[in-house]
């Protein structure tokens, strides 16, 4: 699919509504943005930035672009042995899951007895401790260990997987939970605390940004980059503890031979069309050439590992995922739980709680292969993957 360019915005958006595409043009006239935006196949609209855009920018960044959920990403790891056997204890695994990794709102907190290894590795990934600009209090400290292998709810998940070759594959969503959103929540609002000195008239608050060489800009970049790295260390945890699931589960050893873990929610300063900028890509993947990636789809329907072509019109960028076609109130409204239960069919889910679960239904979202068809210019598929067992927070 060849993009579409409306003003300061290019555009390989797949069913973009007309409120996510006037959030785009909006964000596009930022005297700061590098350019124009990209917006990727699966955008849509999303709170503070169009949800699947990516935004150059000099000199400034909008908090609120990035998002709450800072470092939010996907894992997917093969492992060494073939869907069969997962496929034959499936309900055994998913419950080995659901007892090891807490999921969901209010479930913050992993078991005590995780606490010392959550430590060595908060150590081990320079995470023990973070350079705030103001202190953070004591409840949000203790999140720093206490929610380190931890899922989260909305559309963060667990799946395992097979590809074309019957092989077992991890297939996980989540981010820097809790404590990256206290960061993210901190920053937005000082963002539009200093917007008053900078004499802009913004078309929205959410994009209130803070401006390189200031203080405000300086403890924003070292909290994101803080955060970003722990989601990354959240993911690589669970991982982990999802392998030994497995493994416990089958009476064998298993082991991932292969891992890919990137972000879809974050900033970083990169060089595009002969300059240094910053890149937020909220809802993208980066997709430089030979770069792994996972897109997913929705609820149980499986993901592709892609490889990056490096196009330099979309910022190196891809989609993150098939992206919402409906809000989860409109969800909640039009799809019913027997149509969840039959797309489900018989793959292994939290299927007592089809009602907590409805507005992740999967025709909440696009399709993903019109979204894959729409990216033939950004990324590769190498392998498609199908969904066996699906854990969510509820």
């Amino acid at each position: 699919m060849k993009p579409t360019k409306h003003d300061k915005v290019l555009s390989w958006a797949v069913e973009l509504e007309d409120q996510a595409r006037e959030q785009a043009l909006r964000a596009s006239r930022l005297p700061f943005v590098a350019g124009y935006i990209a917006l990727m196949p699966d955008a849509h609209w999303g709170m503070g930035a169009t949800i699947g855009s990516v935004i150059p920018t000099l000199g400034a960044l909008v908090p609120s672009a990035v998002g709450v959920d800072i470092g939010c990403g996907m894992v997917a790891a093969r492992l060494d042995v073939g869907i069969d056997v997962v496929v034959d204890r499936q309900t055994e695994i998913l419950e080995r899951i659901a007892e090891t990794i807490p999921a969901g709102l209010g479930k913050w907190r992993a078991p005590d007895d995780r606490r010392d290894e959550a430590e060595t590795r908060l150590a081990a990934a320079g995470l023990k401790t973070i350079g705030l600009s103001e202190p953070p209090n004591e409840r949000n400290t203790e999140k720093i260990p206490d929610q380190l292998g931890t899922l989260g709810s909305g559309n963060h998940f667990i799946e395992l997987c097979a590809d074309e070759d019957d092989q077992a594959w991890v297939v996980l969503h989540s981010g820097s939970r809790g404590f990256g959103n206290s960061l993210a929540q901190t920053h937005i609002e000082k963002a539009k605390g200093v917007m008053h000195s900078y004499f802009i008239e913004l078309e929205d608050p959410d994009l209130a940004y803070l401006v390189e060489g200031t203080p405000e800009f300086e403890a924003y970049v070292n909290d994101l980059l803080w955060a970003q790295r722990y989601a990354l260390a959240n993911r690589e945890w669970m991982g982990d503890l999802v392998v030994a699931a497995v493994s416990h589960s089958i009476d064998d050893e298993a082991t991932a031979d292969w891992v890919i873990n990137c972000h879809h929610n974050y900033a970083e300063m990169e060089h595009h069309h002969g300059k240094n900028v910053w890149i937020t890509r909220k809802g993208a993947i980066r997709a430089r050439e030979g770069d792994w990636g996972v897109i997913p789809g929705s609820m149980g329907t499986g993901a592709v590992v892609v490889r990056g072509k490096g196009n330099p019109a979309s910022f190196t960028s891809a989609a993150h995922g098939a992206g919402r076609r409906m809000s989860r109130t409109q969800a909640r409204k039009t799809l019913t739980t027997e149509s969840l239960r039959d797309l489900m069919g018989d793959r292994a889910w939290l299927s007592d709680n089809a009602t907590d679960l409805l507005d992740e239904h999967p025709d909440s979202y696009k399709d993903l292969g019109e979204v894959m068809a729409a990216q033939s210019e950004l990324v590769d598929p190498v392998h498609e993957l199908r969904t066996v067992i699906n854990y969510k927070g509820l």
